[in-house]
């Protein structure tokens, strides 16, 4: 009884260090927020004179509505493009058999161990181009960087969701087709509820990559209304001079709140979703 005990302890030590691990920097951040100094030094949790000034601050005297506005937008849009490509090309995959299946599916896990930044400068001289041809999606546009993040995103969410389309009986469709359904009816009728968890998954997955992403973004929105949180933000604290880490980290607590919601919104489906797919592929 008394080793069990000594067990259970153990663990429930091991879960707290690891909870406090995690609460620290949130704690840290919330109180570099509420620090009317505007730095990120203080000595306690709950600075002294604590206030609301750094979000206010961030509100009137910079564009963070825009630079939110314009994140939530290529996040979202980009999200749901690339989880319904991907959802198209799992079924492909899964349900058909054509030429170039198999070499299709390497190609695609094989292009996932490169980082897109790595194509930067190609990617960089091919929208130069398009800018000249083509302004709406060009530099600076929203839409141009939504078909960038999209390409990056399908292939590892194809892989995802081919995973989780396996472990649908084929009997289902089978019977659909008996019954004559087309390939279309038996895709948005029949398979999407079923893989609901892994479309919600790889929806957030890519949510939460697109309005975290940085350096991209850095290279192809250089205009202050194009701008993106993640580069909106990093202009307050970049060079000598700039001292915005109160009004950073403000923002910063502000950026989670989409990220928030949308894991509330999709959180039923999430574990169901990570797991199902992984026992088949």
């Amino acid at each position: 009884m008394s080793r069990w005990i000594s067990r259970v302890g153990w663990r429930h030590g091991v879960a707290v260090l690891a909870v406090l691990f995690s609460l620290f920097p949130i704690v840290f951040v919330v109180s570099a927020a509420l620090n009317p100094q505007g730095t990120l030094s203080s000595t306690t949790a709950i600075p002294t004179g604590a206030s609301t000034v750094n979000f206010s601050n961030l509100l009137h005297q910079t564009q963070f509505t825009t630079w939110f506005g314009n994140s939530v937008l290529i996040a979202g849009v980009s999200a749901a493009a690339s989880v319904f490509l991907s959802a198209l090309a799992a079924y492909a995959f899964s349900r058909m058999r054509f030429h170039g299946r198999r070499v299709g599916l390497m190609a695609l896990l094989l292009i996932q161990m490169f980082p897109q930044f790595l194509a930067i400068v190609a990617i960089f001289l091919m929208f130069s181009r398009i800018t000249d041809l083509w302004p709406a999606i060009g530099f600076n546009q929203s839409w141009g960087l939504i078909l960038l993040y999209l390409g990056g995103a399908l292939g590892v969410n194809t892989w995802l969701m081919k995973g989780f389309f396996d472990t649908v009986p084929r009997e289902l469709d089978e019977s659909a087709t008996m019954d004559g359904a087309s390939h279309a009816q038996t895709f948005f009728r029949i398979l999407l509820p079923l893989v609901a968890p892994i479309l919600a998954v790889t929806g957030l997955l890519a949510f939460i990559g697109t309005i975290n992403e940085f350096l991209i973004a850095n290279v192809f929105l250089t205009d202050s209304d194009a701008k993106t949180l993640s580069v909106g933000m990093w202009g307050l604290v970049a060079g000598e001079r700039n001292n915005n880490f109160g009004m950073f980290c403000a923002a910063t607590l502000l950026t989670a709140i989409p990220t928030v919601l949308v894991f509330q919104f999709l959180q039923r489906f999430i574990v169901n979703g990570l797991t199902s797919g992984a026992v088949k592929g």
